[in-house]
């Protein structure tokens, strides 16, 4: 039974890895992604 939870968990941790992992690589384009619409928002308040 404690093999199985273990496995479970070492599953999770690469999981999370991996996310977090993707986040870190993507997170300049999505900074940018976020000022382009923020911009975009202000645009069409201003109108």
């Amino acid at each position: 039974m404690a093999m199985a939870r273990n496995v479970l968990i070492a599953q999770g941790a690469l999981l999370g890895g991996l996310a977090l992992a993707l986040l870190v690589r993507e997170f300049p384009g999505l900074i940018r992604e976020i000022k382009i619409f923020r911009m975009m928002d202000d645009h069409a308040g201003a109108r």
